[in-house]
């Protein structure tokens, strides 16, 4: 499945568009630095390679990728990663899955150097 970078971020989980009976992933990332070319969080530097290579399996799920900005923008409180998608942390690998009921559910994250632990990452994926 592919990977989608900026990811265009909906009102709410519920307008995810997932697949039928497959998750949908979010990664929260930091934006590429100007002056770098590089991502300013060196912890989203260390995961992206981990994530995109298990993301661009054949059968992997779909995975949106979304910029939280630059440091001042993403260290503001009232910022709507953090309070509407309750993310404070990047890297935030976030997995949903409609449930029963056909609502959207977060079922299971994983934060900063979380992702890169190998047994943490392939029980979120499986």
């Amino acid at each position: 499945m592919p990977i989608t970078r900026s990811f265009p971020l909906p009102a709410s989980s519920q307008d995810l568009p997932l697949p039928d009976k497959k998750p949908f992933y979010l990664v929260f990332v930091s934006s590429i630095h100007p002056e770098t070319g590089l991502s300013w969080c060196p912890d989203v530097r260390a995961a992206m390679p981990v994530i995109d290579a298990a993301f661009e399996k054949e059968d992997a799920a779909p995975l949106g990728v979304v910029e939280v900005g630059q440091r001042p923008e993403w260290k503001e409180p009232n910022n709507v990663f953090r309070t509407k998608w309750n993310v404070h942390n990047v890297p935030c690998l976030v997995r949903f899955e409609r449930g029963e009921d056909g609502t959207v559910k977060e079922v299971g994250r994983l934060i900063e150097e979380q992702v890169l632990e190998k047994e943490k990452l392939d029980k979120l994926l499986a």
